[in-house]
């Protein structure tokens, strides 16, 4: 069976310490030496002589459980009382965290907000000049086709001013052959009228 000191059977018995080295000392009660050089004894040999007292040891060993109890209910209370600290440290830094980021986005929000802004102003200034430059294309495209077209005018009116003289030309041309002819035919009808009369004056 088990062996146990001076103190620990006093316990298991219930009776003083004192008493039980007294008994270890008068021989009484039988113990053996440890490697320690102390005087451990059998619970047989302390059941022989006192008897156990499972009440009193019960009754001795509660305080001593109830307080072993206590001392670790403080401790795991004190463990998770510095985990919730731990916790609620990294909680906060977490929400600065989240509250630096916030500000970041928002920060970052009002500077797109001014680029998109200055986009906008520049799409729109820039849609301005297309459609400014889009009207001045059309305005060069209709001058130059009024050009193209004066031109084409001036030309058909040289033109039709060149037939109109060649035509007055050969008009004219016309005439002064016809007159030539006539002018022929009549000198020769009095020539050859002139030619009759003589020869029948000689006859």
């Amino acid at each position: 069976m088990a062996k146990v000191g001076a103190q620990r059977a006093a316990e298991l018995t219930g009776k003083s310490k004192s008493t039980v080295q007294r008994a270890m000392n008068s021989g009484k009660l039988s113990y053996e030496i440890d490697a320690n050089k102390r005087r451990i004894i059998d619970v047989s040999e302390l059941e022989r002589v006192f008897g156990l007292a499972p009440a009193s040891n019960d009754a001795k060993q509660g305080p001593a459980q109830a307080s072993a109890e206590d001392e670790l209910k403080k401790a795991a209370d004190m463990l998770e009382m510095e985990r919730m600290k731990m916790r609620i440290s990294a909680l906060e830094t977490q929400l600065d965290t989240a509250n630096t980021t916030v500000e970041d986005l928002k920060g970052q929000r009002d500077q797109w907000q001014k680029q998109a802004q200055q986009v906008l102003i520049t799409s729109q200034y820039s849609q301005k000049q297309a459609e400014e430059l889009k009207t001045e294309l059309k305005e060069r495209e209709e001058r130059a086709r009024l050009r193209h077209e004066k031109r084409l005018a001036e030309r058909m009116q040289h033109m039709q001013g060149d037939n109109q003289n060649n035509q007055t030309g050969r008009q004219r041309q016309g005439h002064q052959n016809q007159a030539q002819g006539i002018q022929t035919d009549d000198s020769f009808s009095v020539k050859g009228l002139w030619h009759k009369i003589k020869n029948k004056s000689a006859a």
